[in-house]
């Protein structure tokens, strides 16, 4: 199966969470999709879930901005999806690639308030990044070709929240990079990621599983690489607290600080690691550190 589907998905319930707290926020917001070649994946289905939020956008502006350089037909199909939009609501369709997105941003006046953009296809540059961190707050969902780490060019543009994850299916990899300033927009991201199960056919790579292991799409997903990635942490930072290995699982590893939980039962479980103190609830100021072989000095 493509990874299309499971793209839509994502921005679709991302969106879900992002448009009522930008209008909560502030007066105007902007969103902005930018697609290189191929069909605006989602273009359509992002409006539709602007058309759901109509209430909320009384008294408020919401500029939808949409790129894209190989969509002959985009016009067409998104002028249905317009038709159920509020006058509240101002959509501009952008001939031309994601290079053309920093000056669509400009013009559209999207810097210093709520910021959403996705872009599918492009590398991570410099000025495009820049565009897509200017908003206050800004968010990003980068969907382009794997083969190496996003993670410091989105750092660099001014993200400090970064997580990445490997589409597989039946075509090419993607790989999916996601920035932030919002521990909930993390947060809804990660959730996002493992609740769109019904995909059969794709599978998830973290890129920071030294074993590349392919993961199921699922609620409760396989802890293996996460049991890994935490053993790895703790052996080079020496003993965290399992708030900061929550917080390494949410910010370093493709998987949910829930995850890190269930991964530290089972690896205390198998001996891999101890905790101070010794029993009780494993809350977030137990320490954990890697359990030492026996016979072995301090």
């Amino acid at each position: 199966m493509s990874t299309d589907a499971v793209l839509r998905e994502l921005l679709v319930r991302q969106l879900d969470h992002w448009l009522p707290a930008a209008l909560h926020r502030a007066r105007r917001a902007t969103l902005a999709l930018a697609y290189a070649g191929g069909s605006a994946v989602g273009a359509e289905a992002a409006l539709r879930v602007v058309a759901e939020f109509a209430d909320r956008l009384r008294g408020r502006r919401l500029t939808v901005l949409v790129l894209a350089d190989a969509d002959p037909d985009l016009p067409a199909r998104l002028g249905a999806a317009e038709a159920d939009l509020p006058s509240d609501v101002a959509v501009h369709v952008v001939p031309g690639s994601p290079d053309r997105l920093p000056v669509a941003l400009k013009a559209a006046g999207a810097a210093g308030a709520p910021l959403f953009t996705l872009v599918d296809g492009a590398e991570p540059d410099p000025a495009l990044l820049s565009a897509a961190a200017s908003g206050r707050p800004a968010e990003l969902l980068l969907v382009t070709a794997p083969g190496r780490s996003l993670r410091p060019a989105l750092a660099a543009a001014g993200f400090p929240l970064v997580t990445e994850v490997e589409l597989v299916g039946d075509g090419p990899a993607r790989l999916l990079g996601y920035a932030t300033g919002s521990d909930r927009g993390l947060e809804a991201v990660k959730e996002a990621l493992w609740a769109v199960d019904e995909y059969a056919g794709v599978r998830y790579r973290d890129p920071a599983d030294p074993q590349g292991r392919l993961l199921d799409i699922s609620l409760e997903p396989e802890p293996g690489p996460l049991r890994r990635e935490l053993l790895a942490e703790l052996e080079r930072s020496g003993p965290l607290t399992v708030s900061e290995l929550r917080r390494f699982a949410a910010t370093d590893t493709v998987y949910r600080p829930a995850d890190a939980n269930r991964a530290l039962a089972s690896m205390l479980a198998a001996g891999a690691v101890t905790r101070d103190p010794e029993h009780g609830r494993l809350g977030g100021d137990v320490r954990v550190s890697v359990a030492r072989p026996a016979g072995s000095s301090a």
